[in-house]
């Protein structure tokens, strides 16, 4: 069942909004046996449409559009379809009930618009939509299917869910996909392929390997399609087996795991508790380790240490050592450590120090440069990396960065 999806609106191509909906239509498609074989966006524009609607049919066997279908000028979906289809509009009585039945409820008329917007081509099967006032569409067109849906993300997914995809794997006949997410950290992911590719030589020709890169991460998906779902599923649990045996240390989680979930999963493990203190990130590793439910089992608290004066103050470090290595030193983060874990009294620490930019940085101590310490009282190891002069960029790598520095100190204590 080959896919093309086809996004209508100005508000996408001026970047006012972000094209969410293919996406998430792509996800649940493939998860169906859908091979979405390209995404086309274009105007209000009724040429665009027409002209875009062309060209995904080409080599699809279904049309998925989002957008257009509401009340106001700008929405001409459906006048497009119509002369497509080369049908007049006819009046929906049934969806007309239905927008007054919704503002009923909440004591408010219907408009004209509203009215004009029932008007609908003469050969669509409209799809119920309990999530908004705009029904779906379904089109047949010789062996082709054309569906038409709303715009508005929880329309559509309602719509995709309960109409659109039971009818099209009803109608498409398609070998089963399964895949296989394999999360990593701590290394590009050209590293990576080349680590695994005498592995990956000898895969089967129906598995695709692919390396999506994240910021400071890869994942790592296995996909394949066969008649036998059961077979196909054998062979990817045992070639996922295969490839993290390869790459042992850098796998951290698979599918939807969070980085921050699974280091919390391993404090709690172990029964330990955690501190951060931080320098550069202001917070943010705070924050990554915080978004996690049930965090305060192992996460005790935070300093943010920004100026010299509070890293004196609250977490001890020492002036000389400010004064002779400076704060984005191995001296200052190690200090750092020391200094959090007996404030706070965890068992493991984080600190982390650097100059985040895109100004402040010297010859010596460039923008980009951030040291980071993880330890307890027995031991504390550093790491010193190298980043850019993208302010966000570089708060954001480095927690990620820091989470992994946990990690590994917790895999090998």
């Amino acid at each position: 069942m080959k896919i093309h999806i086809l996004t209508i609106g100005d508000e996408i191509l001026i970047g006012q909004i972000i094209d969410t909906n293919s996406a998430w239509i792509g996800q649940q498609l493939n998860a169906n046996g859908g091979q979405i074989i390209g995404i086309t966006s274009v105007a209000d524009d009724y040429e665009d449409i027409q002209r875009g609607l062309a060209v995904a049919l080409e080599k699809s066997d279904a049309v998925l559009i989002t957008g257009g279908l509401g009340p106001t000028k700008d929405d001409i979906t459906k006048k497009t379809l119509a002369d497509f289809f080369k049908v007049d509009m006819v009046f929906s009585q049934s969806n007309f009930d239905w927008i007054t039945k919704i503002f009923k409820k909440f004591g408010r008329d219907t408009t004209p618009a509203h009215r004009a917007q029932c008007y609908m081509p003469s050969n669509a099967v409209l799809l119920h939509n309990k999530r908004g006032t705009a029904p779906g569409m379904w089109f047949n067109h010789g062996k082709q299917v054309i569906v038409s849906m709303p715009g508005v993300p929880h329309e559509m997914k309602y719509l995709m869910e309960y109409e659109v995809i039971p009818r099209l794997t009803e109608t498409f006949q398609s070998d089963p996909i399964a895949h296989r997410t394999i999360l990593t950290v701590g290394e590009g992911e050209s590293r990576i392929a080349a680590r695994i590719e005498s592995l990956t030589n000898t895969f089967p020709k129906n598995v695709k390997v692919a390396y999506l890169p994240g910021l400071g991460r890869v994942r790592i998906r296995l996909t394949a399609m066969d008649k036998d779902e059961v077979a196909i599923n054998t062979l990817l649990d045992d070639l996922q087996t295969k490839v993290v045996s390869v790459i042992p240390e850098l796998v951290y989680g698979y599918e939807i795991d969070t980085l921050e979930e699974i280091v919390g999963k391993m404090l709690v493990d172990k029964n330990l508790t955690l501190a951060t203190a931080e320098s550069c990130t202001g917070g943010y590793l705070s924050h990554l380790i915080t978004s996690v439910s049930g965090s305060s089992a192992y996460f005790m608290g935070g300093v943010v240490a920004y100026s010299n004066e509070i890293k004196m103050r609250q977490l001890n470090v020492p002036a000389s050592i400010l004064e002779e290595h400076g704060a984005v030193s191995e001296a200052t983060v190690r200090a750092m450590v020391t200094g959090v874990l007996d404030l706070l009294k965890t068992d493991i620490a984080v600190s982390i120090s650097g100059i985040a930019g895109p100004t402040g940085g010297t010859a010596e101590k460039p923008v980009g440069t951030i040291w980071m310490a993880v330890g307890n009282k027995d031991q504390i190891k550093t790491r010193k990396i190298n980043l850019g002069k993208d302010r966000v960029r570089n708060i954001q790598y480095t927690g990620v960065s820091a989470l992994n520095l946990i990690r590994q100190f917790i895999i090998n204590l």
